[in-house]
């Protein structure tokens, strides 16, 4: 086993000089790490025998057919080392709210990064965003940037997660970032919370009125159709006569459409998550009746924001769009910023870039505009951002609050349309009798 030596610092602040043995150097600083020493330098030692070895060559070599009976392992959750190893931890949406706003704390009171996941490792109600501390730690201490450190351990720091935290090291703005990023969830859960409890009266609905559709379908309409079949000179109304005969053929062929259902949303499904046909799906999500200006609006939102953080903390323009662009998930989107990116690496202003573009606001426009005239664009994002996250929030508003009436007129029209032309075959039969 190498043998690496060392030089630390302790917890008491002395210097402390020793060997260590350990199968490589990241072994050899976790080893360090758990001694409670801060390594200031660590090199292999040559020429030297490990301790273990020259003990293991000191003993007499067991006897053949003597072995212990060895113990079964026990499984234990994976620890920070084994995060940092390659294992992967999957935390929930309200984990990585925690923990973002944990470690943008931290790094806004100025601790640096190491320390600060060091600091949240010893937080017991942190619970098992410990080891996730540790292992995101461990692999930053060993030389890899926060947001590589960020996939390595868990899956659920999204792409768009560790873009932004890339983003954020480049421009030193990381506890900036980290406090858009945890509004930015908290707004999503907050959304997501919102929506469902908006959903439960109208779902309420949708299910009472499927079930006065059913037994109008199976046992009142049937039975009015025996009714005024029975009459003497009865004849179904046209509306009725198409009603049952709707009802007939579902009531034969329901599974076939169930799996002509079934079948069409797995063909959906294969057709969108197919990367070469990702661009036309994202840009078909752009021109949706209601998601659509929902989602332009979430991006020039966080473009606004990333943009004025990079650029307020001293990255050129060309790389913050580039930084902004990686950080955007939306292809065509994305595309539009590479048109922008193009043109300003070609000396043009962003705001004549936009304009080229075509796929731009005016009145994003013109912010920029302005700040590129005060020479405050930063200061400008920012407004527009602001701006922008307001008509959101607005954009969502009216979403959630044209939702019930849609359901109740729907359910209205539905449940309205079969009692109209129930009662009306009734009246129509008894005009028939009464003519007779």
């Amino acid at each position: 086993m190498p043998v690496f030596a060392y030089k630390a610092l302790s917890s008491t602040g002395s210097v402390q000089t020793g060997q260590i043995d350990a199968g490589d150097r990241g072994e050899a600083l976790r080893l360090l790490d758990r001694r409670g020493l801060q390594p200031v330098s660590l090199k292999q030692a040559t020429g030297v025998v490990s301790a273990k070895r020259e003990k293991t060559e000191g003993k007499p070599a067991a006897k053949p057919g003597l072995r212990s009976p060895a113990k079964p392992a026990k499984p234990t959750e994976k620890s920070g080392d084994d995060l940092a190893e390659g294992g992967q931890m999957k935390l929930k949406r309200a984990e990585v709210v925690l923990f973002t706003e944990e470690l943008a704390d931290m790094l806004g009171a100025g601790l640096q990064l190491e320390p600060a996941l060091k600091a949240m490792e010893g937080r017991q109600e942190l619970g098992s965003l410990k080891n996730v501390a540790q292992g995101i730690r461990n692999h930053v201490r060993d030389g890899m940037n926060f947001s590589l450190a960020l996939r390595k351990v868990s899956p659920s720091f999204g792409p768009l997660y560790c873009s932004l935290a890339a983003a954020g090291e480049a421009s030193g703005a990381l506890d900036t970032i980290l406090k858009r990023q945890a509004h930015y969830l908290n707004t999503l859960s907050e959304l997501q919370s919102r929506l469902i409890l908006a959903m439960i009266y109208p779902a309420f609905l949708v299910f009472a009125g499927l079930g006065v559709t059913v037994v109008f379908v199976t046992i009142l309409i049937p039975q009015l159709t025996q009714l005024i079949e029975s009459a003497p000179g009865g004849k179904l109304p046209g509306p009725i006569q198409l009603l049952v005969s709707a009802s007939d053929h579902l009531g034969a062929y329901w599974y076939v459409y169930v799996i002509l259902l079934i079948a069409g949303g797995l063909f959906f499904k294969a057709w969108k998550d197919n990367e070469a046909n990702r661009p036309t799906w994202d840009r078909i999500k752009l021109t949706l009746p209601l998601a659509g200006p929902v989602i332009s609006s979430r991006f020039y939102v966080q473009f606004l924001e990333t943009m004025a953080n990079l650029v307020g903390n001293g990255l050129t323009l060309l790389r913050a769009l580039e930084l902004s662009r990686d950080a955007t998930q939306n292809l065509s989107l994305r595309s539009s910023l590479n048109e922008v990116i193009d043109q300003v690496g070609d000396g043009r202003a962003l705001s004549k870039a936009m304009v080229r573009t075509g796929n731009f606001p005016p009145l994003l426009i013109d912010m920029v505009s302005v700040g590129e005239q005060t020479g405050k664009i930063d200061l400008s994002l920012r407004r527009a951002a602001e701006r922008y996250d307001k008509e959101l929030n607005k954009d969502l508003n009216r979403i959630m609050a044209l939702i019930m009436p849609t359901i109740l007129i729907v359910m209205a029209l539905l449940i309205g349309t079969m009692a109209y032309l129930m009662i009306n075959a009734i009246f129509q039969t008894i005009s028939n009798l009464n003519g007779r």
